[in-house]
């Protein structure tokens, strides 16, 4: 078995469109798919998964770790005031009563964040622990603990200029939002912080809002002209921490439609490729038939990604591994 598994060798995918699930069918009655469920998801862009677009889902991690006991769910703890987070020895709740609107503290300190919105990945604070899967079944059960995960994630939309109108998620500008935009569109390592947020509302039960701040960053940064800057990030990253493929598709189509010029948007499906045989109106069998009469004589061509629009600021590029928290830095 071992010979076995040691022969075997994966490809990574070498474009967007091997990857990415968003566009697998066009179809708007999908909402939040199977294959899309949590640590299963098909697409490497998307929620942070244990595995990489390659692997086999059913091998063994070579990262493996024994099972944490409850005693050693820091995340957890710290989110119900029991421990602080280290290296600074601060407390939740200190961190929740004193710090919002302590702009340059939120700014300048690059430990909480971690601890704050945790993920089942390192960060840059390997004092830090990654949940695992039992841990965020702990803590969705903690009434406590979550009612300060949102608190939060409350001082962090402030401190992007952003305040959080209801218990749906739903975002808008906050009165601070003219000095927060301009912080925010030059300080764009906090585009790292935004990915790590979304990610993070998506593991501790708060999938549904991640769309309402998504919609309101990519109207800022195309239509508004408020972030100019975060553009990339929004599209390549941002988007694509939302699981339900219906709605990762609505989000790029909407900014499609706002985006300038608009031949220069590469977001959007790939296009296809009319299969012989097959008109306008065939069906689904036809195209299927179609496609085995010419899988013999040829193989479509894989679509790659132009360029980015000439005089835009590029944040980088989602590689085969999934999208990198919002900028060419990795994991925040």
């Amino acid at each position: 078995m071992g010979n076995l598994m040691g022969s075997l060798k994966y490809k990574d995918p070498s474009t967007v469109e091997e990857c990415d699930s968003t566009w697998v069918t066009d179809s708007e009655d999908d909402t939040y798919e199977g294959e899309e469920a949590e640590g299963s998801f098909s697409g490497c862009p998307g929620p942070s998964g244990p595995r990489r677009c390659g692997e086999q889902s059913d091998s063994f991690p070579q990262n493996y770790k024994e099972p944490r006991q409850p005693n050693e769910y820091c995340n957890l703890r710290f989110y119900l005031n029991k421990i602080p987070l280290v290296p600074d020895g601060i407390y939740i709740e200190e961190i929740l009563s004193k710090w919002k609107g302590d702009y340059d503290k939120l700014e300048h300190n690059h430990t909480y964040i971690q601890w704050l919105f945790p993920l089942r990945e390192q960060g840059l604070n390997f004092y830090a622990q990654e949940l695992t899967q039992d841990e965020i079944k702990e803590f969705l059960n903690m009434r406590e603990a979550k009612r300060r995960f949102l608190l939060a994630y409350t001082i962090m939309l402030d401190f992007f200029g952003i305040k959080l109108l209801d218990k749906n998620g739903n975002v808008a500008r906050a009165a601070n939002w003219q000095d927060r935009f301009q912080h925010l569109n030059e300080s764009q390592h906090n585009y790292l912080r935004i990915t790590r947020i979304l990610k993070s509302l998506g593991e501790l039960g708060f999938e549904a809002f991640k769309l309402p701040l998504v919609r309101l960053l990519l109207q800022e940064a195309l239509l508004e002209g408020t972030l100019p800057n975060m553009r990339h990030s929004a599209l390549e990253y941002f988007v694509y921490t939302v699981r339900a493929r219906s709605q990762r598709r609505g989000l790029l189509r909407f900014a499609q439609r706002l985006y300038q010029p608009p031949e220069n948007f590469i977001w959007g499906p790939p296009k296809r490729r009319r299969l012989p045989g097959v008109g306008v109106k065939g069906s689904r069998m036809e195209a299927a038939a179609a496609a085995d009469r010419s899988v013999s004589q040829t193989t479509p061509p894989v679509q790659g990604r132009p360029s980015s629009p000439k005089g835009e600021k590029a944040m980088g590029s989602r590689s085969a591994e999934g999208p990198r928290e919002g900028g060419p830095t990795g994991v925040h």
